[in-house]
């Protein structure tokens, strides 16, 4: 009876310490929800929200449905954009004491797991961005966690359980079948290859095609786009990934938590306590070298670094058996996450960034934070400069709008997505229309024909091509982005006037030429 009473107090202790942290995750990424605008994806997604469907050009439909929720409950707002993956960060600390739980951790193993994962580059980064990145991360580590419950229960629930997650999480992001992949290679190499004999092994396969078979109908309808995107990736952004960016991208993405991490990996590998979780272990080699080999990006790992962390903690609990050696490590550990939290997430404006930066780059010699995919150094990270310029480019679109004459008979046109989510997005406090784009999903949302004939166009990009030049004989340069922090630096708004020919037939030209290639 007193056993009894006594575990139920030190579990409700871990409960209490864990969900704390996990709140404070909360408190802090919506605290500077709006340091800087919008992100460039972020805009993206939810114009996804707009158009439910069950399937997108360059990601499944999880994000969509997830952007209508949040613009229905939040409006289109930063606060909107921030809330779900807040919330995710939250529930994947504490999802992560629960796998260290699982591998024999008990109350230091679950907080030190916990305060990794909170303050860490990648995770501070992910659940501060409305991108299916930080619903990766989750669905990849309930994966691990079921997978570590069958191991420790022998439980066949867990394998049916598994096909759900797997399920939503390919409807979330497709980057989750590497997951299954790595699944498949390693499990027939060890003791678990009796599930390929096993029914609940089939009907989780079952559970999780019935899951995904309305986006995999989508694919098959659209062609299949996603063959085409991620052609599109290898050859403008993958090509650009060697094997020894990869690797120190993995040690660098989830400072200052590698320090537990590196640890944990040849803990749940060589360990004699780990013997029975060698499996979790081995997958995770496996997505590494698959993604090293694929020339992945960094990040496309970060679904098996919590289970990493989680073993890493369980390691330093073992080893440090007093308790002056834990809170030295705690603390040290908290320390260098708030040194080293603005890279993660903005908390500071712009130009204190930038200064912080520099700062950064005269102590360590290091810059890799501020390398664009394109491997060129620039004054802020990518994500930083995708999060600027938005603003002021709405701003200078509804000043053009303003100026339009005969606003039934004018389009806002869009080079990119992101230009075209703003005006979208964030053009909705202007009364601007929703731009028109043949970038990423817009492409499925253009219009075929106009009901009246085109007399103006509102023209957003670098500069108005020759194509342009030739439709109209007048065109008025509004403005442009200012902001040289911007990615989207120099990128222009030009209210065309006056066309030589038929804009209508123009359009349809264009459509026809787009629909041969």
């Amino acid at each position: 009876m007193l056993m009894n009473i006594t575990e139920k107090l030190r579990h409700k202790k871990e409960f209490i310490l864990i969900i704390s942290v996990a709140l404070i995750s909360i408190v802090y990424q919506l605290a500077f929800y709006d340091v800087l605008e919008f992100h460039r994806d972020e805009l993206l997604y939810f114009s996804l929200g707009e158009h439910l469907d069950f399937g997108y050009h360059s990601v499944p439909p999880f994000i969509g449905l997830l952007a209508f929720i949040s613009a229905r409950v939040f409006g289109y707002t930063l606060f909107a954009a921030k809330f779900f993956p807040a919330i995710t960060g939250g529930i994947l600390i504490y999802l992560s004491s629960l796998i260290a739980k699982e591998l024999k951790g008990r109350l230091f193993a679950q907080f030190l797991t916990a305060t990794g994962i909170m303050g860490s580059i990648l995770f501070a980064r992910a659940f501060g961005l409305f991108q299916p990145v930080p619903f990766d991360i989750l669905f990849w580590t309930i994966s691990f966690y079921l997978v570590i419950r069958y191991i420790n229960s022998g439980l066949n629930k867990y394998l049916l359980f598994l096909g759900i997650s797997i399920g939503f999480g390919f409807l979330n992001k497709y980057n989750i079948l590497f997951l299954v992949i790595s699944f498949l290679l390693v499990v027939p190499f060890t003791r678990f290859r009796k599930i390929f004999f096993s029914k609940y092994f089939y009907l989780s396969i079952l559970i999780s095609f019935i899951i995904v078979l309305p986006n995999l109908i989508w694919q098959l309808i659209h062609h299949f786009p996603v063959i085409s995107h991620m052609r599109e990736l290898r050859e403008t952004q993958l090509t650009k990934m060697s094997p020894s960016t990869f690797i120190m991208e993995q040690f660098l993405m989830i400072l200052p938590a590698t320090f537990v991490a590196v640890p944990g990996i040849f803990y749940l590998l060589f360990a004699r306590q780990m013997k029975e979780y060698r499996l979790p272990g081995f997958i995770s080699i496996a997505i590494l070298l698959i993604f090293l080999l694929l020339q992945g990006k960094g990040y496309y790992t970060a679904g098996i670094y919590p289970l990493l962390i989680a073993s890493g903690a369980v390691f330093f609990e073992n080893i440090l058996k007093k308790s002056w050696p834990r809170v030295i490590l705690v603390s040290v550990l908290i320390y260098f996450e708030w040194l080293v939290l603005p890279i993660g997430k903005p908390i500071y404006g712009p130009d204190q960034l930038v200064r912080y930066f520099d700062k950064m780059e005269a102590v360590t010699g290091n810059n890799e934070a501020r390398r664009f995919e394109d491997n060129e150094h620039h004054k802020l990270p990518q994500d930083y400069s995708d999060m600027l310029g938005w603003n002021e480019l709405t701003e200078l679109t509804s000043r053009a709008w303003q100026k339009v004459e005969n606003k039934n008979s004018c389009i806002i046109y869009s080079e990119n997505y992101g230009e075209a989510g703003a005006i979208t997005i964030i053009g909705k406090k202007c009364n601007l229309p929703n731009a028109v784009s043949f970038s990423d999903n817009f492409r499925y949302w253009i219009p075929k024909s106009f009901e009246t004939e085109l007399t103006e166009m509102i023209y957003i990009n670098d500069e108005p091509g020759n194509d342009m030049k030739e439709l109209f004989a007048d065109i008025e340069v509004i403005g442009r982005i200012s902001n040289p922090l911007a990615r989207e630096y120099g990128v222009g708004v030009f209210l065309c006037k006056n066309p030589r020919h038929s804009i209508n037939q123009f359009w349809e030209s264009r459509l026809k030429s787009l629909e041969m290639n």
